[in-house]
């Protein structure tokens, strides 16, 4: 009985929450163990369809760096970093585009269908979420760094995932993006959820991580920082407790701030449920990242 009264307080804890979310978008990011580790990936889907069915509207991006990595060594192909991006030449995009969209994309969307939810890739190309351009770097010495086949999200199809989202369908977005001459460009996850995220007007932008979020001390998980704005992360960044992989997620979220995101979290998501534990919890479990 105790039990079953615990599981009833958290009900009653959510339902303020479900009631404020009603009808609002979040933009999820797939990221790391969240999409790596079958179980996981299982847990995290099934909180994605907990949400559209109690009337939250989530749509997902996702990467897939670890799998395009193993595809290229497989190909004989060595991955190439530019400033601590993926250089992208012909042969890296066709495997970066086959393994997205052909194998995770199809994947995570075949497994929230089992889950009971409905959801929509792009389907080989026949529907397109993103378009971009060309991205170059700035240089040492001023001149344009080339990376390729690498673009920046420049725009979003808002209205066809809004109707998606009205409809209760999950879209599931790969981190591709195509020119206007229609070829392809690999383009940054966490960069891409943040376009997603500002040209839809998102309620939250969630970014799934292997870490509890932003530690004052990393080898310390119960140093996490729960709150933090944009000023507070700029001084954590110049200080190098915010350095690496987590400077271009926190760079994501302040972009999908400036953008009109209400509120952007960065959580673990090999944690169980930690999507529900953030969203419909008073507590959170991850750091929030306001302005």
């Amino acid at each position: 009985m105790d039990s079953a009264i615990r599981k009833a307080e958290a009900l009653i804890e959510a339902l303020s929450y479900i009631r404020q979310f009603h009808h609002r978008v979040i933009v999820i990011k797939l990221g790391g163990s969240a999409m790596e580790e079958p179980a996981t990936l299982r847990d995290t889907l099934q909180d994605v369809v907990f949400m559209s069915t109690v009337g939250l509207h989530p749509v997902l991006v996702h990467g897939g760096g670890k799998p395009i990595d193993r595809a290229m060594a497989a190909a004989g192909l060595k991955p190439r970093k530019v400033q601590g991006r993926r250089y992208t030449d012909n042969e890296t995009l066709a495997i970066v585009v086959r393994v997205l969209m052909h194998e995770i994309n199809a994947d995570i969307e075949s497994q929230l269908r089992q889950l009971g939810g409905r959801a929509v890739g792009p389907h080989g190309g026949a529907v397109q979420y993103l378009f971009g351009e060309k991205l170059l770097l700035p240089g040492p010495e001023g001149a344009p760094i080339d990376l390729g086949r690498v673009g920046a999200v420049t725009r979003v199809d808002a209205n066809l995932i809004r109707d998606f989202c009205a409809a209760g369908v999950i879209p599931v977005i790969p981190s591709v993006a195509q020119d206007a001459q229609g070829e392809w460009l690999n383009v940054n996850a966490d960069t891409a959820a943040a376009a997603v995220a500002a040209q839809l007007g998102a309620e939250k932008l969630v970014l799934l991580t292997d870490t509890p979020g932003i530690l004052l001390d990393r080898d310390k998980p119960d140093s996490l920082i729960r709150s933090l704005d944009a000023s507070r992360c700029d001084e954590l960044i110049r200080s190098r407790v915010i350095d690496e992989g987590m400077i271009p997620k926190v760079e994501a979220c302040l972009d999908g701030l400036r953008g009109g995101v209400k509120k952007t979290h960065i959580i673990d998501g090999r944690l169980p449920h930690s999507l529900l534990l953030e969203i419909y919890t008073d507590r959170g479990v991850g750091t929030e990242i306001v302005l």
